[in-house]
């Protein structure tokens, strides 16, 4: 039998939805993981900023629409009640709740959770119950080592030695590169990679990219629909054009392609031109898009004239692509791990001692700035 951490370690959620049947649902998934605790569960925002205070919860689940005070409305001042907290809002994949999901994130959310279609709203064992509970693990990891230290060996039926492991952060000093800035010739492409916080991140680090030379492409982790709408909340939010990458699409220079969802996003060479090539080939890190099979395609093109740079993020995608890179004689640089959200994919490629400069997130932008414009 599972013995409960104390629960000063666990992590507390509060879940806010007008539906009590979906607010079941998730709490039977989360309850399944003897490190979470379900601290409040209301039915609209007003209730959520007064629980949010009283309770000060390390996770907030919410509804966008919702009677009462809507998600949206009451973002701002969840933060407010309880600063720390991570906002996960929880969306229809449609057109209007991605929208209105990535303005939650200009204003503080940290990700968006799609609702599951059907029947696994409420199974642990689903790939939406797996998924859940390795989120709410990396979004508070220092809870989560202290948590598994605390219990014994057995685990639920929603975890596994593999994702634990894959939470804990890694230990050891970070090395880099002996010549990060007297690189030989600028790069020719700008290739970026983020997973979970990754839009807030990107808006910040690409405010700084106006009036580039070179092309910039995206792979962040995220569903269709979603990607068009990231786009344009780039082009409003930091000032750059972007488009969701099409099939044939020209790259251009100064301009920002995000991969769409449920494709990866490759290049063909073609003359002068370097044109996107859509792929519906299986997951890499469970992700399509995934940033490995971007980085590989880019890196065959550009070789060395590559800048490839990795933020916040769940997981390692991205590290063998940033191996590849490198190998050719590209530069890589990462997030560091106070500013990142979530410090998998940039910890990975910074602990693997390949990165040019491991940096906070408002030095980033400004380092490629410099590598690019000089």
């Amino acid at each position: 039998m599972d013995v409960q951490a104390p629960s000063s370690n666990r992590i507390t959620i509060m879940l806010v939805d007008d539906s009590a049947v979906i607010r079941g649902g998730l709490s039977r998934i989360l309850k399944t993981e003897p490190s979470i605790e379900i601290v409040a569960s209301v039915a609209d925002g007003a209730q959520g900023i007064i629980m949010a205070g009283k309770h000060k919860p390390d996770i907030i689940i919410t509804d966008i629409e919702m009677p009462v005070m809507d998600g949206l409305t009451a973002l701002p001042q969840y933060l407010k009640a309880s600063p720390d907290s991570k906002v996960v809002m929880f969306s229809t994949l449609t057109e209007k709740g991605a929208a209105v999901t990535m303005k939650a994130m200009t204003l503080g959310a940290v990700e968006c959770l799609v609702k599951p279609q059907g029947g696994q709203g409420a199974d642990p064992n689903s790939e939406f119950g797996r998924y859940i509970i390795t989120l709410t693990k990396n979004l508070a990891p220092k809870k989560t080592n202290a948590a598994i230290g605390a219990s014994s060996s057995g685990t639920s039926s929603a975890s596994s030695d593999e994702s634990k492991q894959s939470l804990l952060s890694p230990k050891g000093p970070l090395v880099i590169r002996n010549n990060p800035m007297d690189y030989k010739g600028k790069p020719s492409v700008v290739a970026i990679g983020s997973s979970t916080g990754g839009p807030q991140a990107l808006f910040k680090l690409l405010s700084n990219f106006k009036g580039f030379d070179v092309p910039i492409v995206i792979t962040q982790h995220m569903p269709a629909t979603f990607t068009r709408i990231l786009a344009t909340h780039i082009n409003q939010n930091a000032g750059v054009s972007a488009f969701e990458g099409e099939e044939g699409m020209r790259l251009e220079a100064g301009k920002v392609y995000v991969a769409p969802g449920g494709y990866h996003m490759l290049f063909n060479k073609n003359g002068n031109d370097v044109t996107i090539k859509l792929d519906t080939g299986p997951q890499e890190n469970f992700c399509r898009p995934a940033v490995d099979p971007m980085f590989r395609s880019i890196a065959e093109i550009y070789g060395s004239k590559v800048l490839g740079i990795i933020v916040t993020g769940m997981g390692k995608d991205g590290l063998k692509g940033s191996e590849l890179l490198v190998e050719k004689g590209a530069r890589v640089i990462a997030q560091d791990e106070k500013t990142s959200v979530v410090w998998g994919m940039p910890g990975a490629v910074s602990m693997a001692g390949i990165c040019s400069a491991v940096l906070p997130l408002e030095e980033l932008g400004p380092w490629a700035r410099k590598a690019v414009l000089g």
